[in-house]
């Protein structure tokens, strides 16, 4: 339970960061941190253990009482802005493309997976968005340096930009807890993995 994810907000209710529930705890009981409930209600460590758990709630239980882990934390004093762009990188990718190859359907662990140009770098391919999604390492070696026509397979869907936020979404951009849907939405945050960069830039 202390590692389930907690969403952080700045201060100008922004997400910022997905903590766990370990240091969410930390920043709340310091005051760092307020509970913000998606009324936009807002709690400080006492009056949120005071809150006592419902059935079903997800608590951590010390010896004298249980607290609910709460799943949107605010900063108090933090008001840095997000940053505005989704990262164009091999993991948001598997993100976009639901770790799902994009010729042949199947869903595999990442260590299965590549990428795979849409138009092949050696006909003139960019490496963006829409030119690069997730494939299986089969299907990939069948089309080769050619291009899905060329190769007689067919694109699942067309690939674009996404405008969710992976680092808030889980995959099939399926967002971790209901509580974090009034939050998500102001702002793409991306910060955690490595810029995918094209060479002809």
């Amino acid at each position: 339970m202390v590692n389930s994810s907690v969403l952080v907000l700045n201060r100008h209710y922004q997400p910022v960061h997905v903590t766990s529930a370990k240091r969410a705890f930390t920043l709340l009981y310091l005051g760092a941190a307020r509970v913000i409930e998606p009324d936009y209600r807002t709690f400080d460590f006492e009056s949120w253990a005071a809150l006592g758990v419902m059935a079903g709630d997800d608590a951590v239980h010390t010896i004298g009482r249980a607290i609910r882990i709460p799943r949107v934390i605010m900063l108090q004093l933090y008001d840095r802005m997000p940053r505005s762009k989704v990262r164009f990188s091999r993991l948001n990718i598997y993100a976009r493309d639901d770790n799902t190859c994009q010729y042949c359907g199947q869903q595999l662990p990442r260590i299965q997976l590549n990428l795979d140009h849409i138009l092949p770098r050696a006909q003139g391919g960019r490496t963006t968005w829409e030119n690069v999604v997730c494939c299986c390492v089969p299907c990939n070696l069948h089309k080769g340096n050619r291009t899905p026509a060329q190769a007689g397979i067919a694109l699942l869907r067309t690939p674009e930009r996404p405008r969710w936020t992976p680092t808030f979404r889980a995959p099939g951009g399926r967002v971790a807890h209901r509580e974090w849907l009034p939050f998500l939405g102001l702002a793409d945050a991306s910060y955690w993995n490595t810029e995918l960069i094209d060479d002809d830039d």
